[in-house]
């Protein structure tokens, strides 16, 4: 489906917005490769300190928990401005870069949960960091109603958001698909989505 959503509607508008701000086509390519790798070190560097705690116990600190845990939602904030951007380009990348971005939100919520539990903060700590997660996408796209981004910055944008729904399908979906409860299921419901993206796209 994220595939899809690169593939059938966002890479179409940067060969479109190229075109007519005549840009240089790779532009937005190295910002996608740049979205790509920054999530990727970015997840990376989360779990490499995650697992070094889990051996050293002694080291877990509340506020390492609560760093990271934050860390997480500003890249939810950045989330929620990237869907707001998405609405100024069109509608319809808005409405499928949202939908993407909540359904990686779901894991980055567990993720800010374990990370405040694991270094002893409290349920009631944990909670509100859950909560500031939560809200961190929203306060993201209400603040792109303050300003309007130029269209040539608008072309790097979609370059650099393709790159991450990429790292979500390569880091997240694939390796869930090639697990061994994957199933027949799992494949037909990646052809719907896939489809279903298609007629979205080709109806609006």
């Amino acid at each position: 489906m994220l595939l899809a959503v690169v593939a059938f509607d966002i890479l179409p508008e940067i060969i479109t917005l190229t075109y007519e701000l005549n840009i240089p086509p790779v532009d937005p390519m190295i910002a996608l490769v740049t979205g790509f790798l920054l999530f990727h070190i970015f997840e990376k560097l989360l779990l490499i300190h995650h697992s070094q705690e889990e051996f050293y116990p002694e080291h877990k600190h509340p506020s390492v928990g609560v760093a990271s845990s934050l860390a997480l939602s500003a890249h939810s904030f950045l989330d929620g401005v990237g869907i707001g951007i998405g609405f100024q380009v069109s509608s319809t990348i808005g409405v499928l870069v949202a939908i993407a971005v909540i359904a990686h939100d779901f894991s980055d919520g567990l993720n800010t949960v374990s990370l405040a539990l694991v270094h002893k903060n409290t349920s009631k700590k944990a909670f509100v960091l859950l909560l500031v997660d939560s809200l961190a996408p929203v306060l993201g796209a209400i603040s792109t109603l303050f300003f309007t981004v130029p269209e040539k910055v608008l072309v790097l944008y979609l370059g650099f958001f393709a790159g991450f729904l990429l790292y979500i399908g390569a880091s997240d979906i694939l390796p869930e698909a090639h697990s061994k409860h994957s199933s027949a299921k799992t494949i037909l419901m990646t052809i719907v989505g896939t489809v279903f993206i298609f007629i979205v796209t080709r109806l609006t």
